[in-house]
């Protein structure tokens, strides 16, 4: 048998294969059925499957029977000791050898067993991790001293349905073990414990605890939300221990853990999961994530400046309706000059009841700044401390594992060199010996090393992919955007509404509210003067 692999070239037992695995429907075989039916030999490992499948032409997730046929060439081929190739099927002369896959009643079964998923990949969207859980952080008040001191937090988490308190020490015990706990993943960072230095005010103060409430109920739910963290017994014990000493309580739950590549079950097969192309796949998804945190800064300080803007339009309201009190307020007498045609007395007096339509107005466009500040400007840095977050985790990895790993290797050939040389130049048995030792011991170390950088590799890929996962908040921090403008804009429309008619009244008739002293012509467009100087 020469050449390529056709319908009446194979031995009959692939076409018994075939007939058992294909789907029923489109007459074709899922790659994942053929790769589990493959693995129930022992002569065989999961990458050797997963290069033959590499090899033979599929699309979608599916084999063709040819593509079926070849496959299982390779499989026997390479239960024979040879390595499995396309061009091992061109040149190969004699009758292709059966391989051995079991009985074919254990394959039968497996096209009725659901695709097994790959660890690698992280199956949640966004509306499921917002609903993992939403924790309320709420101050409260100082009970004795000044400038931050005794500042507790009120933590309530929605899935424990639990009410716990905490003060800023406690999040920062607990983010310490959380990144010694998870160095391989998005541990978002915490706010600043102190005020930078400079003058220091009752004003600035209340600001700054306000802003760090705001960043730690980001933090602790973006920890809370994250599908590797919610589960761990770090985040439920800071999230529902309610005694005296919840510090020991969080450094106890760590020393039974330990890391993350400690316990996880598949951490030294992580290699097995990456792609081929990962160190590729890693930075360009690096490169992107990059331009969106750098973008998204910029959307995040514009929506500052709104509801920046919208605060300073509340005040400049009040202070405009507070300026017309004070003209209506004035009690100095109408000079005989102006009073026989002037309404000024009158007038006047009606001008102190508009205060309080302009508070009313100040008071819609101080809403409006809040809504702008709550709900886009928060949700703009919620997506920027998981971005920031990224960004930290892939510096991490490339200053500590990979870092790690090259100073073992130089230390490794270090002491390589110094075996050779004692073996050329004899020296007691002794310490000959210890060296032995202790290269072994560096080979133990690299190799850890080594498996730990695959798992570092591994997390980093699901970190990413958490990433972008997070990515369609864009349009729940537009729809926020769009629905507190509809709402600001409707709210003070109809305070100027409800003005509107009671200026009319004011100012009698026709004087002053429609015929304002610029208007439009009704023909040509241009601008009329309503009066004249002389």
């Amino acid at each position: 048998m020469e050449g390529d692999i056709n319908e009446g070239s194979v031995p009959p037992y692939y076409r018994e294969v075939y007939e058992a695995i294909c789907n029923k429907k489109d007459e074709r075989v899922q790659i994942a059925v053929f790769q589990r039916g493959s693995k129930f030999n022992v002569l065989y490992s999961s990458p050797t499957v997963a290069l033959i499948a590499e090899y033979v032409d599929h699309k979608d997730g599916f084999l063709s029977k040819l593509s079926l046929y070849k496959a299982l060439a390779l499989i026997a081929l390479a239960q024979q000791g040879k390595q499995p190739s396309p061009k091992l099927l061109e040149n190969y002369i004699q009758e292709f050898p059966k391989p051995q896959l079991g009985e074919l009643k254990d394959l039968q079964a497996l096209r009725m067993q659901p695709a097994q998923e790959s660890p690698l990949v992280v199956r949640q969207t966004l509306a499921q991790l917002l609903e993992r859980d939403a924790v309320q952080v709420e101050l409260i008040p100082e009970k004795k001293g000044l400038f931050l001191k005794h500042v507790e937090y009120q933590i309530t988490s929605q899935r424990f349905k639990i009410s716990v308190y905490r003060r800023y020490s406690d999040f920062d015990v607990f983010h310490e073990l959380m990144l010694q706990r998870f160095a391989y993943r998005m541990v978002p960072a915490l706010p600043p414990k102190r005020m930078l230095k400079g003058v220091l005010t009752s004003t600035s103060e209340r600001e700054f605890i306000e802003g760090r409430r705001r960043a730690l109920r980001r933090f602790i739910n973006l920890v809370a939300r994250h599908p590797f963290f919610s589960e761990d017994e770090l985040v439920k014990t800071f999230l529902t221990f309610s005694g005296s000493d919840v510090q020991n309580k969080l450094r106890e739950a760590f020393k039974r853990a330990g890391d993350e590549f400690m316990t996880c079950k598949i951490a030294t097969q992580a290699k097995e999961y990456l792609p081929a192309d990962i160190q590729a796949q890693f930075a360009s998804s690096r490169e992107l994530i990059r331009n969106i945190l750098n973008s998204f800064h910029k959307l995040r300080d514009r929506a500052e400046k709104m509801a920046e803007r919208s605060k300073e339009n509340a005040m400049d309201l009040l202070m405009f309706g507070r300026e017309l009190s004070a003209v209506g307020s004035d009690t100095s007498p109408v000079p005989a000059l102006a009073s026989a045609n002037s309404s000024w007395g009158t007038l006047r007096q009606s001008l102190k009841g508009l205060s309080v339509e302009f508070a009313l107005l100040a008071d819609k466009a101080a809403q409006q700044g809040r809504r702008e500040e709550d709900d886009v400007v928060e949700k703009l840095n919620l997506f920027l401390d998981l971005l920031q977050s990224y960004k930290d985790l892939c510096e991490r990895h490339e200053k500590g594992v990979l870092h790690e790993h090259q100073r073992a290797l130089q230390k490794y050939s270090v002491m390589k060199r110094q075996m050779m040389s004692a073996t050329v130049q004899p020296k007691e048995q002794v310490s000959v010996e210890q060296l032995e030792s202790r290269i072994v011991q560096q080979e133990n170390a690299i190799l850890t090393m080594e498996l730990r950088n695959y798992f570092s590799l591994f997390c980093l890929h699901q970190e990413t992919q958490l990433i972008f996962t997070y990515l369609p908040i864009t349009s729940h921090i537009l729809g926020a955007l769009v629905n507190s403008q509809i709402q600001g804009h409707r709210e003070m429309g109809e305070v100027w509404n409800n003005l509107h008619p009671k200026l009319s009244c004011l100012f009698g008739g026709n004087n002053g509210i429609p015929s304002p002293l610029l208007s439009p012509h009704k023909g040509d467009g241009k601008t009329a003067v309503a009066f004249s100087p002389s």
